[in-house]
């Protein structure tokens, strides 16, 4: 595992816990919009120092008593192999894991659910079918998408769908292509597209979140497809 980063407190990166966030280095998609460049671009990533999984289990080891779970996401956990020996070494200590996952692997996210090493997983549905490969920057199979979002369907964990907004790019007709997709599920969240840091794409630095009206509009309209449906 590349780590790139870590946050040793949150209080809502995990519904209902407290938590660690490890961010894993390395992913499969180029969203403009993700705020992490240094966990993505090639270049970026150079740039950027690793955290030795040594430094992990030494944090995690004071920790103990104090955090309930740890959130694992990047990047994209799931493009290493190694993820589930990663994650059954957290869980032996006794915490909790949460998986934030873009969900192009479906075998890698099926063999964490068997090994029973997941207890949450939120998964980004970026856009519909038709506009997934144009919204992440990426020219990948749409059906590992699909598969993952079945998968967690079955419900053997806990989990949550969620759309980042994003002017020009991710707007109210593409949720409501998502919300025909994914539904009907447990959780949906809505996320508004925030300009501040760094981006993938520099040019989005411009942009301007949605309004809160048009957020709550298209909040209430896809409610009923959902038991939860919030806008973070």
């Amino acid at each position: 595992m590349r780590i790139g980063g870590i946050q040793k407190s949150t209080l809502i990166d995990y519904p209902g816990k407290v938590a660690a966030t490890i961010f894993v280095s390395g992913c499969n998609f180029k969203c403009p919009f993700c705020y992490n460049p240094e966990l993505v671009l090639a270049e970026e990533i150079k740039k950027h120092p690793l955290i030795p999984e040594e430094k992990i289990w030494e944090f995690l080891e004071e920790r103990k008593g104090f955090l309930d779970g740890v959130v694992i996401c990047g990047g994209e956990p799931t493009i290493y192999d190694d993820l589930p020996d990663f994650i059954e070494k957290i869980q032996e200590m006794g915490f909790l894991i949460k998986l934030d996952t873009n969900g192009s692997r479906p075998e890698m996210l099926r063999q964490l659910i068997e090994l029973n090493l997941l207890d949450y997983a939120a998964m980004d549905v970026k856009a519909p079918k038709k506009r997934y490969k144009t919204v992440v920057g990426a020219d990948i199979d749409v059906g590992q998408i699909d598969k993952s979002i079945k998968l967690l369907k079955k419900g053997v964990i806990d989990f949550e769908f969620r759309t980042t907004l994003v002017p020009g790019l991710v707007e109210k007709k593409d949720i409501l292509e998502i919300v025909k997709w994914i539904s009907p599920a447990p959780k949906y969240f809505l996320q508004n597209f925030q300009s501040q840091g760094k981006l993938l794409n520099p040019k989005l630095a411009k942009a301007k979140s949605f309004p809160d009206e048009y957020l709550e509009k298209l909040k209430e309209e896809i409610t009923p497809h959902f038991d939860v449906c919030q806008i973070r």
